[in-house]
């Protein structure tokens, strides 16, 4: 039992003496020239004297306070104003950055555009249009190829045709030729002979 009372009353010791350490280094965190500003005021507020239900401040940590909280402000709006000129560059960037990213876009479109498209006398035109009209071309000029072929085959063999006509009538008119001189001369014999004959009979 008695064991058990030394055990305990060492425990409370400890604890004790680990409140009083703890209430000490929290006050010894607090001061009047470091720390946050919430530290300050708290510094002043503990270890100015009471009065009923007032706190009497010495002036100097009222001032010193005053001095520190302005120079904070000050910072924090010399802060804010570095924040707003990075923003407003941020901005600026982020204005530049779309209006490349739309010209970008535009140029995109219009590339695509023109892959898509096929210029032909200065005209834009589908790909789809350009070689249905490529294809037509082409097959016009494969139907005007055929009908030239036809032509041709039909115009040689009239030329062969003629021709032959032609052969055949000069073969002909030479016959005709030849029979006719062959008449004229022996129509000539027949007038020589008779000529010849009337001679002689006077």
């Amino acid at each position: 039992m008695k064991f058990f009372k030394t055990i305990l009353f060492t425990l409370l010791a400890v604890l004790l003496y680990t409140s009083v350490n703890a209430q000490e280094n929290d006050e010894d965190k607090l001061s009047l020239n470091e720390g946050t500003i919430d530290n300050q005021f708290e510094y002043v507020i503990q270890k100015s004297n009471k009065y009923q239900d007032y706190k009497v401040v010495k002036r100097t940590w009222l001032y010193a306070l005053k001095a520190h909280t302005l120079d904070s402000l000050k910072a924090v709006h010399k802060a804010l104003g570095d924040t707003q000129i990075i923003v407003d560059t941020q901005a600026k960037e982020i204005s530049n950055l779309k209006s490349n990213l739309t010209n970008t876009q535009t140029t995109l479109d219009q590339t695509n555009i023109e892959k898509d498209n096929m210029a032909l006398f200065g005209l834009q035109m589908s790909k789809g249009n350009y070689n249905v009209l490529m294809w037509s071309i082409i097959g016009g000029l494969f139907a005007l190829l055929l009908l030239f072929i036809y032509k041709y085959k039909n115009s040689n063999s009239i030329t062969k045709l003629a021709k032959q006509s032609l052969a055949e009538t000069e073969e002909e008119f030479e016959e005709h030729r030849r029979n006719a001189l062959e008449r004229e001369q022996k129509v000539r014999r027949q007038l020589q002979d008779e000529i010849n004959k009337q001679k002689t009979n006077s």
